[in-house]
């Protein structure tokens, strides 16, 4: 429903947005900011990757802990 909202970005909005961010941060930062922005993600994907990890781990030794009697006498 919020995707409907959203207009689409032609290629004139987009020559607009990368006109913007040029005269923004200037020819000679862009590369400065790619690289910042090209870190950031991997930093976050190696995070979401960990945590998947630890979540797999964790049901895996949930699975293995042996059953407790849940019934009482």
């Amino acid at each position: 429903m919020i995707a409907a909202l959203l207009p689409t970005l032609g290629p004139l909005e987009l020559g607009l947005l990368v006109l913007i961010i040029l005269i923004f941060f200037g020819v000679g930062k862009l590369p400065e900011v790619g690289r910042a922005l090209g870190q950031s993600l991997k930093s976050f994907k190696d995070a979401q990757k960990d945590d998947a990890l630890d979540v797999t781990s964790s049901t895996a030794e949930l699975d293995e802990a042996p059953a407790r009697d849940t019934e009482t006498a």
